[in-house]
């Protein structure tokens, strides 16, 4: 048998192992990302001059408003509200829900998720691969984790509201929200792709797409 070289086998290394982590790792202490900046492979540029105040944030703690149809609301604590984390590769959400309040199946593609159950009970649930439901209620003080990219959902039932705070080991992982994604885009998904996957009419699927127009 032919043995590879050790060159190719060299190669090969360096484009495998930068893949097992979700974001680069940092080249130096920290890089205060200048918003102002386009972003390159690993963030925003770093800003020239920095202060205590960008290593601290308190989007976190304030009330949120959930009076909408999905009866939830997240305040981000990323990259993009918190220029701190850029190049660092975390993240975090506030996420607070009204009684019976659901968010809805979506999924990260850039980053695994962990979260604690602040406040009430909720309904957690991910799918895999295999269309396996892997979900528990929890409570205050439990925790839940999501593999990278799997849908999953979170649904308060409690009888009051309840709060998460879920963190990615992502700068910025991103949110693909089933729902929106494939009835309010733009542009639309041809009715002709909606009706053959989920088995039904026109008339369905454009009602639901009125309901998740832009």
């Amino acid at each position: 048998m032919t043995s590879l070289p050790i060159s190719f086998l060299l190669t090969l290394c360096l484009f495998v192992i930068p893949s097992l982590s979700s974001d680069s790792d940092p080249l130096q202490d920290f890089c205060v990302g200048d918003l102002k900046a386009s972003p390159s492979l690993n963030g925003f540029p770093c800003k020239s001059s920095v202060s205590a105040s960008d290593f601290f944030f308190s989007g976190l703690g304030i009330p949120l408003n959930t009076s909408n149809r999905n009866g939830v609301a997240v305040a981000p604590a990323n990259v993009l509200t918190f220029p701190g984390l850029n190049t660092l590769g975390l993240s975090m959400n506030n996420v607070e829900f009204a009684p019976g309040g659901v968010n809805p199946p979506h999924s990260h593609p850039r980053a695994t998720e962990a979260g604690v159950v602040i406040e009430g009970s909720v309904f957690v649930g991910f799918l895999t691969t295999n269309n396996t439901l892997f979900s528990k209620v929890i409570h205050a003080g439990e925790m839940f984790v999501v593999p990278r990219g799997l849908v999953h959902f979170q649904w308060n039932v409690g009888k009051g509201k309840a709060r998460l705070i879920t963190s990615f080991n992502s700068q910025l992982p991103g949110s693909a929200v089933l729902p929106s994604t494939l009835f309010g885009s733009m542009p639309e998904i041809p009715n002709a792709v909606l009706t053959k996957t989920f088995r039904t009419d026109d008339a369905a699927v454009n009602n639901l797409k009125s309901k998740f127009a832009v």
